[in-house]
């Protein structure tokens, strides 16, 4: 149910924490990369964020306490739909390349997701060999598509064929129901 800035300032909390504990062991920063999610709200509130907004959030965020030495910043689907995370990802590049010093940033954007590189494959594939060549041309314009998005020049259309946010249907969230029947 938390709005976006709560999720901005309990990110900065953590990713400051983490930072201050690799600082503390003197780990090479620019050996390492980070997996975040991006700022957004609790997928129970009722208010939705645009790219814009969540782009905006994730980038003061990730400014306020990364290190510029870290090579990048690699995140999360974090249940988004794979649109969204591709859109999501392209706008923050696109931000970031804008020209606009509060949202410059010195590290690579780019993806570290799961399911929303693999829902469309999956859902395509459902396990029969003969779906094998349809799931692997899904995949390759999934991954073309966050290419592009990690290079601020996704355009569309995406070629997702689950257009729903992967939580919802994810062990249950918001069905009650128990998949795996614990």
């Amino acid at each position: 149910r938390h709005q976006i800035a709560v999720s901005g300032r309990v990110a900065e909390r953590v990713i400051s924490a983490v930072y201050s504990k690799l600082h503390a062991y003197r780990v090479t920063l620019e050996g390492t990369l980070l997996k975040p999610q991006m700022i957004m709200p609790g997928a129970s509130c009722e208010t939705r964020a645009s790219p814009e907004d969540i782009s905006t959030h994730t980038l003061r965020t990730m400014r306020a306490v990364v290190p510029p030495a870290v090579p990048g910043i690699m995140f999360l689907s974090g249940g988004q739909s794979e649109e969204e995370a591709t859109t999501n990802l392209n706008t923050m590049n696109a931000l970031a390349d804008s020209g606009l010093r509060e949202f410059r940033a010195p590290w690579s954007l780019s993806f570290s997701y799961g399911r929303a590189l693999q829902s469309s494959v999956l859902n395509v594939w459902k396990g029969d060999a003969a779906n094998a060549e349809a799931a692997k041309a899904i995949a390759i314009e999934v991954a073309k598509a966050n290419a592009q998005a990690t290079l601020g020049r996704y355009q569309g259309p995406h070629p997702s064929q689950v257009r729903t946010s992967l939580y919802e249907n994810y062990r249950g969230f918001r069905t009650g129901e128990d998949p795996v029947g614990t």
